[in-house]
């Protein structure tokens, strides 16, 4: 009987022990493999590697999957021209994009603003008749100037012999009078280079403005040709 009882627990011991490596090997993580680097370089040569390729610093490198499909694709290294050029290139891409994007901004809002022709050329007189009003109030501030010169120039006529021998407040007249009437010019001058302004604005929109009214009577009917 204790010949039997030591038989068991040698047996138990034994088993304890087997299981020890077999609980150890099931909580070690598996083995990382490593990554497949291939390429074709200058010579025509089909390279591969565990790590990337020198000869196939200047060219593209695929990274293979233990089953041999392409886990991707290493780009050749470049040097600091390339690099630079690069840089450049994808700055005029991203400015293309950003151009591009804004003029649609743009386009929309100008639909959005200007639905027809009609509101367009409302839009255009009214923008006119402001400026005209302006205009038309230093026109008649013009006028009055000149009726002052002319009553002015009345008075000088009495010295005109020696116009030093005008009272002082008739000369600083004739003088307020001038600088005045020079004031209003050059104001009538920017009102009328303000209206050219404002039409060749109107003049730029509308061209636009009609191509994208073209396009949006050619999109509506393919809108509706779709509908159920």
């Amino acid at each position: 009987m204790f010949k039997l009882r030591r038989l068991r627990a040698s047996l138990l011991g034994s088993l304890l022990l087997a299981s020890v490596p077999v609980a150890s090997l099931a909580q070690a993580p598996a083995p990382t493999r490593p990554e497949i680097y291939t390429c074709v370089d200058a010579k025509g040569r089909n390279l591969t590697s565990d790590r990337p390729i020198a000869e196939c610093v200047d060219r593209e490198q695929k990274i293979l999957n233990p089953s041999g499909t392409v886990k991707a694709k290493v780009g050749p290294s470049l040097t600091a021209q390339e690099r630079s050029e690069q840089e450049a290139k994808e700055k005029t891409e991203q400015e293309e994009r950003a151009r591009l994007n804004e003029e649609k901004r743009r386009d929309r809002a100008l639909l959005v603003r200007y639905p027809s022709r009609a509101v367009h050329d409302k839009e255009r007189a009214l923008a006119l008749a402001q400026i005209g009003v302006v205009r038309q109030a230093a026109a008649t501030r013009v006028e009055e100037l000149q009726r002052q010169r002319a009553a002015t120039l009345d008075e000088m006529e009495f010295y005109k012999k020696d116009p030093s021998k005008a009272p002082a407040w008739v000369r600083r007249q004739l003088d307020e009078v001038n600088n005045s009437l020079s004031v209003q010019a050059r104001f009538i001058a920017e009102q009328d280079a303000e209206m050219k302004r404002v039409n060749s604005r109107f003049d730029e929109e509308l061209v636009r403005l009609k191509q994208l009214w073209a396009l949006q009577s050619s999109a509506a009917p393919a809108s509706a040709s779709k509908k159920p």
